[in-house]
Formats: C-alpha cells, sequence, structure tokens
C-alpha cells in the first residue's frame, strides 16, 4: 500500500460535474447537495430512511456492457464517497421553472397531491425511479400512447416509503396509477384535468409522457470512467488520506486491517450505511472502509442444490433473483418486498442486515424467513473461512469489525410436499415499519405407506423481533411436530409448547400481545397445513375409503381452551 493524496470525489448532479477533494468521509450525499450545489429539493427529514424526503435518483454506469442501471436512494444515508463517478438526479433535474417541468411534476400538481410541498420531491424521484425501472424492462409489452410500462400495482407501492403529512396518501397514488398502463382513469379521484362526472377521462388530457426524456447518466461522465478504467486496475490500494478506501479484493481487506492505519474504534466498515438509520453512530469515524468494490462479496449464483448471495448484494437484487424460482423462493422475494421501502431496499444489503441481526438486538424480517429456510452462511476471520448454519451464525457471540460475512446460501428445496409460510405484524404492511413479531414456516410431508396417513417429516418454525436478542427456532414445538398428523390437538399441544418458547426479554413492550401474536401465526399455519393435506388427500383419492381418517380440520373441533386463549390475546386485526 502506498501513501498517495486523496482523490477526488466525482459526480455529475443533474447532468453538471462536480468535484469534491479533500471531503470528511462521514459527508452525506443530501449535505453535500444542500451546500454545494444550487439544488434544494431533497431535504433532511426524519434522517433514518424513514420518510423520503431526501429521495434521489441514483445512475451507475457499468463500461464492459455500457449499460446504465438507475435506482432511488436516501441521500440522508448514502455517504458520497460511495458515489463517485455516479449521476445523481433530483426533482431539479426531471423538471424545472426554467427547463418545463416533468409529466410526473405536472401530474402530482393537477391531482392536488402536493400541499405545503416539503415531501413532494422525494415523491416526484419515487415516482421517477419507479418510470424508470418499469420502462427499462424488456420483456413487458410497449404501452399504449401516454402511458408506461408501469402496472397500477406497481404504482401503488412506489412510493410507499413516502410520508406526507398533509396531503393523504389517495391523491399522490392517484397521479402515480396515471402512468400505469392497466389503470382504468375513471377511477381516479379529482384533478385538473377533467371534471369528474362531466367529462370522460382520456389519456390525451392529461401532461404527455414519453420514457427517456431525462438523460440519468452524461457522456462526458461516461467518458471519463472509461478513461480511468486501467489506472485504476494498476494503482495499489492507496492508505488515503481522506480516509476512504476501496479495497478490491479480500486479500487487499485483510492487508488495511493489518496495517497501522486501521483502529477499531475509529474504522467503519461500509457497503451502503443504511444501517445508521436504525443505529445511530455515536461519533463520526475517521476512516470508512467501502466493500462493494470486492467482486467475490457481489456474486450470485443459482445451482441444483440452490441460490447463494454475496452479502453486499442489495436487498432489491436478492427479491429480483429470487422471485424466478420455486415456491420458497418466491414467498422469500414476497416476505422481502414488505421490508423497509423501495429506496432503503436499493442500496441496503443482505449480508448488512444479518451482520446487524448477529451483533445486536435487531428486529430482522430478513434473520427470521432465511432461517426458516434453512440458510448457511460463510464468513471469513483472518486467512479462515468458516460455513455455519444462520442458526449457530446468530447465537454466537457479536462478531468483530475483522470477521467479514462472504455470502448467504440458501438451499433448494422444491415444490413438492413443501409448505413454507411467512407472517409479520408491523404498524404499517408496506414501509419502514419493524415488526413486533415475524415468524416463517417451513414443512415437508410424506405418505405414511401403512396408514395412509399425511405426516409432518420435517419442519422448522422460526420466530424473531419478539423482544429477544435474535431470531431463534423453536426447537421443542418442532421436535414435537415430527412424524405427527396435523389435529386439533396436536395444535392445542404445539401452542402450548410454543407459549413457553417465546420468552421476551424484560423491557420488552407489550410481551403477551407479542406472544399471542406468535401464537396466531403458528396456529395460522398450522391449520392451513391440515386444511390443504386434506384437500390434497380428497384430489388423490388417499383416504376415499377411510374417512375417518381425512385430515379435516375446522375451526369448532378445536378445544375450547385453544379459543379462549386466541380470543382473549390475539387482536384480529393484528393477524395479516
Amino acid at each position: 500500500m502506498e501513501m498517495g493524496k486523496a482523490a477526488a470525489v466525482v459526480l455529475a448532479v443533474n447532468g453538471k460535474r462536480y468535484e469534491a477533494a479533500g471531503v470528511d468521509p462521514s459527508t452525506t450525499l443530501l449535505e453535500f447537495l444542500r451546500t454545494h450545489t444550487p439544488v434544494r429539493g431533497p431535504k433532511l427529514g426524519c434522517g433514518e430512511g424513514g420518510c423520503g424526503a431526501c429521495v434521489v435518483l441514483v445512475s451507475k454506469y457499468d463500461p464492459a456492457t455500457d449499460e446504465v442501471t438507475e435506482f432511488s436512494a436516501s441521500s440522508c444515508l448514502t455517504l458520497l464517497h460511495s458515489v463517485d463517478r455516479c449521476s445523481v438526479t433530483t426533482s431539479e433535474g426531471i423538471g424545472n421553472t426554467k427547463d418545463g417541468y416533468h409529466p410526473v411534476q405536472q401530474r402530482l400538481s393537477g391531482f392536488h397531491a402536493s400541499q405545503c410541498g416539503f415531501c413532494t420531491p422525494g415523491m416526484c424521484m419515487s415516482i421517477f425511479s419507479a418510470l424508470v425501472k418499469a420502462d427499462k424492462a424488456a420483456n413487458r409489452p410497449a404501452p399504449p400512447a401516454g402511458f408506461s410500462k408501469l402496472t397500477s400495482s406497481e404504482a401503488e407501492k412506489a412510493v410507499s416509503g413516502n410520508l406526507c403529512r398533509c396531503t393523504g396518501y389517495r391523491p399522490i397514488v392517484d397521479a402515480c396509477k396515471s402512468f400505469a398502463a392497466d389503470v382504468d382513469l375513471e377511477d381516479l379521484g379529482l384533478n385538473c384535468f377533467w371534471k369528474k362526472g362531466d367529462e370522460p377521462a382520456d389519456v390525451s388530457k392529461l401532461p404527455g409522457y414519453n420514457s427517456g426524456d431525462v438523460c440519468t447518466f452524461p457522456d462526458f461522465l461516461k467518458s471519463e470512467i472509461k478513461s480511468s478504467i486501467q489506472q485504476a486496475n494498476s494503482a495499489p490500494v492507496p492508505v488515503s488520506d481522506d480516509g476512504w478506501y476501496r479495497p478490491r479484493s479480500i486479500d487487499e481487506l485483510h492487508r488495511l486491517f493489518q496495517s497501522s492505519s486501521f483502529d477499531e474504534n475509529s474504522v467503519k466498515i461500509v457497503a451502503s450505511n443504511t444501517g445508521s438509520g436504525v443505529y445511530k453512530d455515536q461519533d463520526l469515524y475517521d476512516k470508512y472502509i467501502d466493500i462493494k468494490g470486492i467482486p467475490e462479496l457481489s456474486v450470485i449464483n443459482r445451482s441444483s442444490k440452490g441460490i447463494e448471495l454475496g452479502s453486499v448484494v442489495s436487498i432489491s437484487k436478492a427479491i429480483e433473483v429470487l422471485s424466478d424460482g420455486n415456491l420458497v423462493f418466491r414467498k422469500i422475494a414476497g416476505h422481502l418486498n414488505k421490508v423497509a421501502s423501495p429506496f432503503v431496499r436499493n442500496t441496503a444489503t443482505i449480508g448488512g442486515n444479518i451482520v446487524m441481526a448477529q451483533r445486536l438486538p435487531f428486529a430482522s424480517d430478513i434473520a427470521t424467513i432465511l432461517l426458516a429456510a434453512g440458510s448457511t452462511v460463510t464468513i471469513q476471520v483472518a486467512s479462515k473461512r468458516l460455513c455455519f448454519t444462520l442458526e449457530e451464525f446468530l447465537q454466537q457471540p457479536p462478531c468483530d469489525s475483522r470477521t467479514l460475512l462472504l455470502s448467504i446460501f440458501i438451499p433448494e428445496w422444491g415444490s413438492n410436499d413443501v409448505t413454507f409460510e411467512t407472517f409479520r405484524a408491523a404498524p404499517r404492511p408496506l414501509g419502514n415499519a419493524v415488526s413486533y413479531v415475524n415468524s416463517a414456516f417451513l414443512a415437508r410431508t410424506s405418505l405414511d405407506a401403512a396408514s395412509k396417513d399425511h405426516l409432518i417429516e420435517d419442519i422448522c418454525l422460526a420466530f424473531g423481533a419478539y423482544g429477544a436478542d435474535h431470531a431463534i427456532r423453536t426447537r421443542k414445538v418442532e421436535d414435537y411436530l415430527k412424524g405427527k398428523t396435523v389435529s386439533s390437538s396436536v395444535i392445542l399441544e404445539a401452542v402450548r409448547l410454543l407459549k413457553g418458547s417465546i420468552k421476551p426479554s424484560e423491557g420488552s413492550t407489550h410481551p403477551e400481545y407479542r406472544i399471542s401474536l406468535a401464537v396466531s401465526f403458528l396456529f395460522t399455519f398450522l391449520s392451513s397445513l391440515a386444511n390443504s393435506l386434506n384437500e390434497s388427500a380428497k384430489v388423490n383419492g388417499t383416504n376415499e375409503h377411510s374417512p375417518e381418517k381425512q385430515l379435516k380440520l375446522d375451526i369448532n373441533d378445536l378445544p375450547i381452551r385453544i379459543l379462549t386463549f386466541l380470543a382473549q390475546k390475539t387482536p384480529t386485526s393484528s393477524i395479516p
């Protein structure tokens, strides 16, 4: 490693080149935008990635493929150094008084979706990001004139992480849905474009939209990136004098660990920095090590055995990969869509979430669902590579900053005779809302040749966020259920065992409520499993001559004790 003058951070903001030399490594993108550029659209709201007031569009260029990738991000959490050689687009960049307003801005105004305006620039960029992503999808048909490839369902979720204290969300969602090709314009609310009830709703009356009207990555920055590739590849890792390090391999990272520059108390290892929105840094760090540039940590390997995700793969990318898979993978992807908000998922990493859950009492949904799926993790400590089940990893003492999580492996379970479900209860179903309780259950069943009964061959019951240090498997309940058919008496005993296993730590808020949620989740899963097995038995005719053996389970068959327990402990509104 060599000591050298720190290279300046170069980025484009709304198509204009900016250079920042010697900037403090803890400087956020939002701070830079508001103090070094004319941009005033993104604002500091919560400072936690939870309100969306600071959302911008970040674009990255890959010279190897000549492709630009765009995604929304929280500029209040994004560190300036992490967007070096990136292009940033704010609400001023898509439309303004000088150049004219973008259809997103015009439709938000026309649908009365803005009042005080504090949150509106972030709303604009969340919607614009959703439009860019949808219109780049090659597998979707070309939309009718004036519309985008966005669907109504996607439009409803595009602003799921953006909070508004004035308007109410109906007009905001209406403005976003007006771009969706499958929307019924007559269903949209009051607006300035047509008079509801008197005039027919027609897309021609809306401000015209054409994808690709906004350049998200200027050519001059592409040229700079191409010209700097060879120089960057041949240069050693500098001992930076601005405190920002970008190792390009695990070996380089460990050389940094061993150098005199490394001090655990003053160095922070980052991939996206979204964790600082959950646990605020008590002190600003002097040095940061950005591990996103290590190729091995970004791997995505799919095989007949399962899917391996590198630790710095973003949650959004993981959703994309897992959505194209079997039942278990698709269920995991569906649950991940409920974690955080789009502009946080775009940068937050799978590995960062798991490490935070291991080190701190973090209510991680991801740790719980991956635990139930039988996932394993690979870590590196010094020169040793170790593989643990996720359960073993979570149970270890908090790992130090020199322990590197390399990847997470999710095994292939197939779809035959496998049932997998996930649950969560939170203040809001979407957006940044930490779970009161989350759970995930996986069961493999088989048909007993002698009795013709469906038995639980294997089962995994994972619970988290209920007030414990980390997600757990309820082994006593699992051991009890293995080899049994699902009946009323079996469910009652499973609930009794679960109640003794879920023990919120002292000081946890509403412990009885959390326990009742856990019970309701298990009851819902087991009763659904029993009924699905019963339907399967009817279809296959395995119980044709033995009606008394059918796996019939009705709520009225359950003992009065479990009904009383659920009625007293679990409000019906808490069950998703």
